[in-house]
């Protein structure tokens, strides 16, 4: 299946060459098996199942989530519900639990690789297109600028002034 894509219809392309999706599938799909069969992925999935073999893992991750549960309807309230600070403190204790375990430990050290490595290659393929194409990231605390990332846009986020 060849498919002339309509920027480069428009000559937007170098050489107007046509893209092959056929063949950027199959690439992709490769790349995937790669990721599934790598070191990173296996040590993911073993850190995974050793943690619900864990029955103590299990049991903290139910407390965990019914304390998150309980802190979720109090804080529809905000802080001043009578039970916020309560909540809010056997979350942390619950996390704090979990945290003690070896096997979750190391199943969120591999998680964090295995996100890494998923960024990494994000971010190879999309700058191999172009440096300004933006590639997303699991990271809660943002690093670069623009849109939404605390910059000085006028774009009207919310996040930049």
């Amino acid at each position: 299946m060849i498919e002339t894509l309509p920027a480069a219809v428009q000559g937007v392309t170098a050489d107007n060459a046509s893209a092959d999706l056929a063949t950027l599938i199959s690439r992709a799909f490769e790349l995937g098996d790669c990721i599934k069969h790598s070191a990173y992925a296996a040590e993911y999935v073993y850190w995974k199942d050793q943690v619900h073999r864990d029955a103590e893992a299990q049991r903290l991750t139910k407390q965990f989530a019914k304390a998150k549960e309980k802190f979720s309807e109090c804080e529809r309230f905000g802080r001043f519900h009578p039970e916020y600070n309560a909540a809010l403190e056997q979350v942390y204790e619950a996390q704090a639990q979990l945290d003690r375990i070896e096997s979750v430990n190391r199943y969120k050290a591999a998680e964090a690789s295995l996100d890494e490595l998923l960024y990494d290659i994000s971010r190879t393929l999309a700058h191999a297109v172009s440096q300004s194409i933006k590639v997303p990231d699991n990271d809660p605390n943002p690093k670069g600028s623009g849109c939404g990332g605390g910059g000085s846009c006028s774009c009207g986020s919310g996040g930049c002034g």
